[in-house]
């Protein structure tokens, strides 16, 4: 089992943007299946969010939160053992070389987790291999390398992504279904951080802000962008066999 506490003290924060976890539900939610992994679950949010707007317990058998971080796996369990989490999800602290060969699933989800891992390359063709056929990996995470700041460095990311950067990592038995920029609204605020503010952590303040009126815009602005610009990227692969 790998244990690796998390470097970043700013999950708590991020847990009350609403919006964008809305956002993301609408995007990714039509590509999970029965069995899904999350890898990196952290405290929480996004599996929360997933499975409140998502499928009923019924039509899920298993939604797995892997996360290295001790810490973070005793706050998964608590929230299922307090139901706050459905019945269906379980806890286990490692990362993906810790499953079994034959584990197996219909999605494996990273969401802004991939830039965390240093060889992320080997990471997506691990993945690939514990996919079904038909079986769908999900990316989402930060956009663009010019907009590394202080704040990347703090919470231990090794990189930002572009399309290209993204598209290059998976491995030929992955279909690409879609990759495109997401929230075109907080590239904006996302550029002044970089170029002003140089914060380390954002203020819960400045993440409301953000979460109540940039996402709402965004989600109507994207589309009309055709996706071409935002914040984070977001890539999602099928496996063909």
């Amino acid at each position: 089992m790998t244990e690796r506490p998390y470097p970043g003290a700013e999950l708590d924060v991020f847990a009350r943007a609403e919006q964008w976890k809305s956002y993301l539900v609408s995007e990714i939610g039509p590509y999970l299946g029965a069995r899904v992994l999350e890898v990196g679950a952290g405290i929480g949010a996004t599996t929360r969010a997933f499975c409140e707007r998502g499928r009923s317990e019924r039509e899920r058998d298993m939604w797995m939160c892997l996360d290295p971080d001790p810490a973070h796996v005793r706050t998964l369990g608590a929230l299922v053992e307090r139901g706050e989490l459905p019945g269906f999800c379980t806890v286990r602290c490692g990362t993906l070389g810790d499953l079994d060969r034959g584990a197996l699933f219909d999605a494996i989800l990273y969401v802004d987790v991939l830039e965390h891992i240093e060889d992320d390359a080997g990471e997506v063709r691990g993945a690939a291999r514990h996919l079904r056929s038909g079986g769908h990996l999900v990316v989402l995470s930060p956009a663009h390398p010019w907009l590394y700041s202080p704040f990347d460095a703090a919470i231990g990311h090794h990189r930002r992504y572009t399309r290209a950067s993204l598209r290059a990592l998976a491995p030929g038995e992955l279909e690409p279904v879609l990759l495109r920029y997401l929230d075109s609204v907080g590239l904006l605020a996302a550029a002044a951080n970089r170029a002003a503010l140089r914060q380390s952590h954002p203020t819960l303040r400045q993440i409301l802000v953000w979460d109540r009126l940039m996402v709402r815009a965004s989600r109507r602005l994207d589309p009309v962008l055709g996706h071409r610009l935002g914040r984070s990227v977001l890539g999602i692969w099928r496996r063909a066999r």
